[in-house]
């Protein structure tokens, strides 16, 4: 008989999904059990819900020390997928945290930036430890390091958020600028970009925003799209079956802490900068990003700017190694390349939809940049696993 396995886990958490979605490939090469889904977490609020049916083992992302007394009593494995405290007994499988703040902090160190800034809560372990990860990152770097943390409530209410949104508006005033600013999580990045926009600071030109877990809609909903470190769920979710399948072949509950390294940034226009003080290319930077797609022209470019043809084409080249032009370029390639990999539209689409008045002239630049046609760059694109993010931009 298959052995009898609960899984806990929101399923309104893309991260949940992800997680399932590990444990499910493991299944497939191992023996496999039969599930079921706590998906509404039920078995938090109501413990005696879960003792309703005899599991063999559990798997959990909400994991409570009710639930952790209940598994003991009843001598049922217990896999803790959540990341808080470890609980004492219980294997812990959770992102490496110090990773996630080191591998923000050298994303805004790769980017040139001198100041930088840490949001994040102060009385989540996970949150504090992102941090420490982020200043330690930040002073190898020789860098300053600037952190903001309030307590976390335990929900998101819009009473609360608009509080942060203000408190928030208040510190990024007197950070110095340009700063690189990480977010603990994406939820805390969406508060830092509505003070931005309170106080009508350019993002990234100004501060630039990097959140965590990159949980896909919060950040392409956001304006502008943000950027965000992304943790390997996938993989916690097979590590945490593979350590309840040991238990449930006899082996002993081995008492770990294992932590997963995050994949990678995934670069969307919240940081899609560099650290550049000129007020001139800053201002030029910002127009190009909002209306290279609509067919800009250098002429325009320059109006906005306030600066001669020869001013910034001279500061252009000494801060980005690259003409306006090619910036106007490099910002519908970046599109080109979404659209292809993220829709069906046919090239003519994608044309009009970037700036381009003849399909044929936009295949052309775009196989002289990539170095493939934009119906092959599809194809490889399309057919990426969607549990291995890359570091790529998704924006312009």
């Amino acid at each position: 008989m298959r052995p009898q396995v609960l899984l806990i886990f929101l399923t309104t958490y893309e991260e949940s999904l992800e997680m399932l979605r590990g444990i499910a490939h493991h299944g497939r090469s191992h023996q496999p059990w039969q599930t079921f889904l706590d998906d509404e977490a039920r078995s938090v609020s109501e413990p005696s819900w879960l003792l309703s049916k005899h599991w063999d083992g559990i798997i959990s992302r909400h994991t409570t020390p009710e639930i952790v007394r209940v598994c003991a009593e009843k001598r049922i494995p217990l896999v803790d997928v959540s990341d808080c405290a470890v609980f004492p007994g219980v294997p812990k499988i959770r992102p490496d945290n110090l990773a996630i703040g080191h591998m923000g902090a050298e994303h805004f160190l790769e980017k040139g930036y001198r100041e930088f800034a840490f949001a994040g809560f102060s009385n989540e372990e996970w949150s504090c430890t992102r941090r420490d990860g982020f200043s330690e990152a930040v002073a190898l770097g020789g860098g300053t390091n600037h952190v903001f943390d309030v307590e976390y409530p335990g929900q998101l209410t819009p009473d609360w958020d608009e509080e942060q949104i203000t408190l928030l508006a208040e510190w990024i005033a007197d950070l110095p600028k340009p700063v690189g600013l990480m977010a603990c999580n994406d939820m805390r990045a969406l508060q830092v970009i509505a003070a931005t926009q309170m106080l009508n600071l350019m993002v990234p030109e100004m501060v630039a925003v990097l959140g965590a877990n990159n949980e896909t809609i919060r950040c392409e909903l956001s304006s502008p799209p943000l950027s965000s470190v992304a943790t390997n769920a996938f993989q916690s979710g097979y590590r945490a079956a593979d350590t309840l399948a040991m238990v449930l072949d006899g082996g002993a509950v081995p008492h770990v802490d294992v932590r997963i390294d995050p994949v990678g940034v995934i670069a969307r226009h919240s940081t899609d900068a560099l650290a550049i003080e000129d007020k001139n290319v800053v201002a030029a930077l910002s127009y190009i990003r909002e209306n290279a797609c609509r067919g800009l022209t250098v002429t325009e470019v320059l109006h906005h700017a306030v600066a001669t043809r020869s001013q910034l084409e001279k500061k252009f080249r000494r801060y980005l190694g690259r003409s306006p032009q090619a910036e106007i370029r490099r910002v519908q390639i970046a599109k080109i390349r979404q659209l292809l990999g993220e829709t069906e539209f046919p090239l003519k689409k994608i044309a009009e939809l970037t700036g381009f008045d003849h399909v044929e002239y936009m295949c052309y630049l775009f196989k002289r940049t990539m170095g493939v046609a934009p119906g092959a760059f599809r194809k490889k694109a399309q057919v990426a696993p969607k549990n291995t993010p890359k570091r790529r931009s998704l924006d312009a």
